[in-house]
């Protein structure tokens, strides 16, 4: 059954047991899956990477039908949901557990996706896309914020928080948390402050790195790495902006795919490439295909799983990763 974003407030976690969301914006779905989880206590809520559930799936099934897991109601959440977890959710179905919940968290799906189609086309279950958030409503969600807790920034001010967060829902809500714990602080907030509080100098560095890392300069790429002293806090915002960057790249050189002309592509993206981008996104549109593109998503996703195990070793995992890709030869051949 498909709902609405505007629809999710109807649904209740006791009684709708299988729950997808799919689609890029990862802020808006992290937001709902908490809405649903909030009143749950801690240990009654289990997160899964879907590879290791594949992995380990005899040892998570034979876990769930013993009950050993579940001696009390669960709520399982699944991230980077594909067609391949659809299997484990059918041999659940097929047991009839009711004392078990599962939220699938996942990219894009396409039509034919026969996870989307299943829980589309089944009235017991929920389907809901999340599209890409608007600059208009990543600048609604910032006011509705700040007004919340009764800060007033200028417009200006807005713009460049919201400018900032490349169309990252959960990366601005971390940058308006910033703000949030300055002002309560008893401090005032100045334009300068709010720079040097989403670290704007330094995230420019790190769109420069990933942009020349996928346009394959590597010799730029070397330089924008050994000038920069970046920590392991950087790391993950790297992986982000990285992630950002690559979906973004995959709808354009799908549409170069159709069209073959790279100037009609950036012409017609959505949203709009800024003129003095338009250079680096037509290196970057030449370098790749929807396969290596794909490729890349994964290896991203696998990244940030390494990141977090050893956390400590994270700016060099990254650094190899990006090293790595900016050599690697991904010439767009379709």
């Amino acid at each position: 059954m498909i709902l609405k974003s505007f629809q999710l407030k109807n649904i209740n976690i006791d009684k709708n047991k299988l729950i997808l969301f799919y689609g890029v914006n990862e802020g808006l779905k992290k937001e709902e899956i908490s809405k649903l989880t909030i009143k749950e206590k801690k240990e009654n809520i289990s997160r899964y990477e879907e590879k290791e559930l594949i992995e380990n799936s005899e040892n998570f099934l034979d876990s769930i039908f013993s009950k050993s897991l579940f001696e009390d109601k669960k709520i399982i959440i699944i991230n980077q949901a594909s067609d391949k977890v659809l299997n484990l959710i059918n041999a659940i179905i097929e047991k009839d557990i009711s004392d078990i919940s599962i939220i699938l968290n996942a990219n894009s799906l396409e039509k034919k996706s026969k996870l989307r189609t299943f829980f589309e086309k089944n009235k017991e279950t929920i389907c809901t896309a999340f599209y890409a958030d608007t600059t208009s409503s990543l600048l609604i969600y910032a006011q509705n914020f700040l007004l919340k807790i009764n800060i007033k920034l200028s417009q200006e001010n807005l713009n460049l928080i919201v400018n900032k967060c490349n169309g990252d829902r959960g990366i601005l809500k971390n940058e308006l948390e910033k703000i949030r714990s300055y002002v309560l602080g008893g401090k005032n907030i100045t334009h300068e402050k709010i720079i040097k509080l989403i670290n704007l100098i330094e995230d420019y560095s790190v769109a420069e790195l990933v942009d020349n890392c996928l346009a394959k300069n590597v010799k730029k790429t070397l330089t924008i790495l050994n000038e920069n002293n970046f920590s392991k806090e950087d790391s993950i915002v790297i992986v982000k902006t990285f992630l950002f960057k690559l979906k973004k790249l995959l709808k354009l050189v799908k549409e170069y795919s159709l069209n073959k002309n790279i100037s009609e592509t950036i012409q017609n993206a959505k949203p709009p490439i800024f003129w003095k981008d338009k250079e680096i996104i037509r290196q970057q549109i030449v370098q790749w295909n929807p396969k290596k593109l794909n490729e890349a998503i994964i290896d991203l996703v696998e990244l940030e799983l390494q990141i977090k195990k050893n956390y400590e070793n994270a700016i060099f995992t990254t650094s190899n990763f990006i090293i790595s890709c900016s050599k690697s030869k991904t010439n767009n051949s379709f």
